[in-house]
């Protein structure tokens, strides 16, 4: 994800990327570390954090890595003055709704029945139910953006992304409906950057107008503008 918003930002915006391994053009910091943090967000107008473990990864590395660093992240943001905070949440978060119908029928690529222009879609107005420790993680995220933007005043956008891949392409009956695709990924991003100055808090979700996805795009439409151009459908004829 950093490697496709490097390139999809870079001619627009003068960027500081940040990772924890040593990149040439990277800054190194383990964000996890509040001197870290705290060098890094001098002169800073936008934080895109994109710090996590893999959503693989046992509760033990989430503890130990993610939650830190989205603490550590948001309070050298808030320390620093910075503009908007955009936090990569994930579809995990709301993971386990895809085993509910019409959302498994859906995702494993059986539509029979099911007429996408009617079929319910998931909102972030719903419960939040991770079906992982990392969504469980990303949910902790959340939660502290949230607080962020009502204690301390900060301008806090959370994104629940969807399947970015490197082939921007679906590899799976699933990839159908959750595919983001890396253009589609730039025009997100961009949108939460230049929204409205007085959004205070906002969780969205983030994919392409996929003819069969599974989550609501009106909400993050309407509060930042996103209007996705790419539909995986594009690729099913191929």
């Amino acid at each position: 994800m950093g490697q496709v918003l490097r390139k999809e930002l870079g001619e627009g915006y003068d960027l500081r990327c940040v990772d924890a391994r040593r990149h040439r053009g990277f800054v190194r910091a383990d964000m996890t570390r509040k001197r870290h943090a705290d060098r890094v967000m001098e002169e800073v107008d936008v934080v895109i954090d994109l710090a996590s473990a893999h959503w693989q990864r046992p509760w033990d590395v989430v503890l130990k890595n993610n939650i830190p660093a989205i603490w550590t992240t948001l309070e050298a943001a808030r320390f620093h003055g910075v503009r908007r905070f955009i936090y990569a949440s994930s579809n995990h978060v709301t993971g386990l709704y895809e085993r509910d119908q019409p959302f498994a029928r859906v995702l494993a690529g059986n539509y029979t029945g099911i007429d996408p222009a009617t079929m319910p879609r998931i909102t972030t107005s719903m419960p939040v139910r991770p079906d992982t420790p990392y969504g469980v993680g990303k949910a902790l995220g959340e939660a502290a953006g949230r607080y962020y933007a009502e204690e301390h005043g900060m301008s806090v956008v959370c994104l629940r992304i969807g399947s970015l891949n490197y082939a921007s392409r679906p590899s799976t009956p699933r990839h159908f409906a959750t595919l983001i695709t890396h253009a589609d990924m730039g025009r997100l991003i961009r949108s939460c950057i230049e929204a409205p100055a007085d959004i205070s808090f906002g969780i969205y979700y983030g994919v392409s107008a996929n003819t069969w996805r599974i989550w609501d795009l009106q909400e993050v439409t309407d509060a930042v503008g996103y209007e996705p151009q790419d539909d995986a459908e594009q690729w099913r004829r191929q």
